[in-house]
């Protein structure tokens, strides 16, 4: 059988290949193991035309033959990293909720340079994508440090568990249309459109991108290696991939690396009820560590 990394002819899947329910079993287990991400029975479909592209990749014929080679023949720690890139979900626009953005600038950022005496505000996004978060981050930021008569200054921590979106989210480099929610003033001073107009394509500011490290990481480990703590944490429309035991494990991890008076985010869709934490809610969505 090839494996990854040799150097083989590429084998055809047979086009009425279904994944196994042992097989699938054995994934969803390892996947939610790794990861947290809950794999129902109902997301099979989804699951095999996913790993059919990273088939074609390792020029692996079956999806037994991948199992068997994942779990059979040791090849599941090679393989971790890029199965995991298979399953995650990276949807990702700039300013994506905006009413986050607003309350950050109005109400956290003045609150923590009163806060804190520091010269550097530590923000992290811990499930960046593609970079759409870290870049709003970036630019909501640098607007604030530029109006403060001192010299403040920001770094932004961007994590995700795979290393695809990273290697992208690195290159800044994104579609006018994923652009397009950025307001036309921070358009102006923190974008570089492409100098041939056919590629309809935009690249955040060097200036911008110099604030931001990239690293991966798993919010599964039991521990973040951040650094001192955060004053703000952005974590979201990642707890609702998570049930109910790891939700509570993820955010008290998080809670731990929050500075106290530090702020932390969560999407619309996601909640804290019934978790004990030590933060309290100061808007939708948006907690304040006691």
């Amino acid at each position: 059988m090839t494996g990854p990394g040799v150097n083989a002819a590429v084998k055809t899947q047979p086009l009425d290949d279904r994944l196994s329910k042992r097989d699938f079993e054995a994934l969803s287990k390892f996947i939610y193991s790794y990861s947290g991400i809950k794999m129902p029975l109902n997301k099979v479909t989804m699951l095999e035309g996913r790993l059919r592209r990273r088939l074609r990749v390792t020029g692996i014929a079956t999806f037994g033959d991948y199992c068997d080679y994942l779990f059979n023949q040791g090849g599941i720690e090679r393989e971790a990293i890029y199965l995991i890139d298979v399953v995650t979900t990276n949807k990702t626009d700039f300013f994506r909720e905006p009413k986050h953005f607003d309350y950050m600038r109005d109400v956290a950022l003045g609150d923590i340079v009163t806060q804190f005496s520091g010269r550097r505000i530590r923000v992290w996004s811990s499930a960046c994508s593609t970079g759409a978060e870290p870049y709003t981050l970036a630019m909501v930021m640098s607007d604030f440090v530029q109006s403060q008569a001192s010299d403040r200054d920001y770094f932004i921590l961007a994590t995700d568990l795979s290393t695809d979106v990273l290697q992208k989210a690195q290159k800044g480099i994104y579609s006018s249309d994923i652009m397009a929610p950025v307001p036309p003033e921070m358009m102006r001073k923190y974008v570089l459109r492409a100098t041939n107009s056919h590629r309809q394509e935009m690249r955040v500011a060097p200036m911008l991108r110099q604030k931001v490290g990239f690293a991966r990481m798993n919010l599964m480990d039991a521990k973040y290696p951040i650094g001192d703590p955060m004053h703000i944490i952005f974590c979201r429309n990642v707890l609702i991939y998570f049930d109910k035991q790891t939700q509570q494990q993820v955010l008290t991890r998080l809670c731990n690396n929050l500075a106290p008076g530090g702020y932390l985010f969560i999407g619309h869709s996601e909640t804290v009820s019934g978790f004990d934490l030590p933060i309290r809610q100061v808007a939708n969505t948006i907690f304040k560590r006691i």
